[in-house]
């Protein structure tokens, strides 16, 4: 069937569901990405065919050849999202729309096809809608929900593959961080960046995250629990966290954050917080922030807060910078008043406890 529009699900239940106590018993402590639900979503395409064969199914391997053009050659994206269980116990969603039109600019990127928005927001909503009691209830509990596409073409040979396979997959989750809100202590990356101009780094590809991942465990042996790259023209400039965009608070409240310069990655968190600061009345700007400026404004006083912010991790204060030429702490080293309170702000709308003027939620 032709790709331009949404076409109809299949729906294939499993046979072999989790039992309602086992699924309570998971839920108790989902922790973050360990355990997932019953069905996934898969999604066909073929060149010159569109898409077609659209499922929801049980969730369960995917045969895969060895030529798989996926395995060789990193055509991949993927969307990091959530469903919610809000206040008036409907299921809840916050800014799809914004992921599907991130997945379609990432699909461009990659040279692969892109899936029509409205294909992936009927996507999410079968598969949720099959799954929704993996929801927790617990605090800060959500369907946290994973659209990628890989390059299924069985073939070797250097350029965009013609087929396609698209999946939704979804997994109950707590808080990103264990032991709840607190500030963490984020290494600066000395020796490696995390992209370049003209790169794929506002592309929410798979080997950007490959790339990422020495330097994550280069933080770990320092002590941190994150890395934050600069930029790689001229190595002084903040881009971002390993998965997360950042944000920086002067002492009159106002705030800041890197531009989107091609090699950030235009974060929907990101983009909220820059909107719910501003209904604030505080004045946010959006532009080049050096390592430089960070550390001297934490030390004299100018920066008393800095936050990172993502999908999973929503925001999560940074209390300590570390680096070869030594350390310094935001504020106290604790959680700063307006990152908590705009993390609660954000917390409270996507759960629903609290108006939504900007039409961001959306329900089942």
């Amino acid at each position: 069937m032709s790709g331009g529009g949404t076409i109809d699900f299949e729906i294939r239940e499993s046979s072999q569901r989790v039992s309602a106590t086992e699924r309570e018993a998971l839920l108790a402590n989902p922790g973050f990405g360990r355990i997932f639900t019953d069905h996934m979503v898969t999604i066909r395409y073929a060149e010159g065919k569109g898409w077609y064969d659209a499922r929801v199914e049980a969730r369960a391997p995917i045969p895969m050849d060895p030529a798989t053009a996926v395995l060789h050659y990193a055509q991949e994206i993927f969307e990091g999202m959530k469903a919610y269980r809000r206040a008036d116990g409907r299921v809840g969603f916050f800014r799809p729309d914004a992921n599907a039109r991130r997945f379609a600019a990432s699909a461009q990127r990659m040279a692969m096809a892109p899936l029509p928005e409205e294909l992936f927001l009927d996507s999410i909503r079968q598969l949720v809608g099959i799954d929704q009691e993996w929801i927790p209830t617990s605090a800060e509990g959500s369907l946290y929900l994973r659209p990628f596409q890989y390059a299924s073409e069985v073939f070797l040979g250097v350029r965009p593959a013609r087929e396609y396979l698209y999946c939704v997959i979804a997994s109950p989750v707590g808080p990103y961080f264990s032991g709840g809100l607190k500030p963490v202590t984020i290494w600066v990356s000395d020796d490696y960046t995390r992209a370049a101009p003209g790169g794929t780094g506002a592309a929410k590809c798979g080997g950007n995250y490959a790339a990422s991942l020495l330097a994550q465990a280069q933080a770990a042996e320092n002590g941190c629990d994150q890395v934050v790259y600069l930029d790689a023209v001229e190595r002084k400039y903040v881009d971002e966290l390993g998965g997360m965009n950042v944000f920086f608070v002067r002492a009159d409240g106002s705030m800041f954050t890197p531009e989107l310069n091609g090699s950030i990655l235009p974060g929907i968190t990101r983009d909220s917080i820059i909107q719910l600061a501003r209904e604030q009345g505080r004045a946010v700007e959006e532009r080049p922030v050096t390592i430089d400026e960070w550390r001297d404004g934490a030390r004299s006083g100018e920066i008393v807060e800095t936050f990172a912010c993502g999908t999973a991790a929503v925001l999560t204060p940074i209390g300590t910078v570390r680096g070869v030429d030594g350390e310094f702490k935001l504020g106290d080293g604790g959680t700063g008043p307006v990152t908590a309170g705009l993390r609660q702000s954000l917390v409270d709308i996507q759960y629903g406890r609290s108006a939504d003027p900007y039409g961001w939620t959306s329900t089942l």
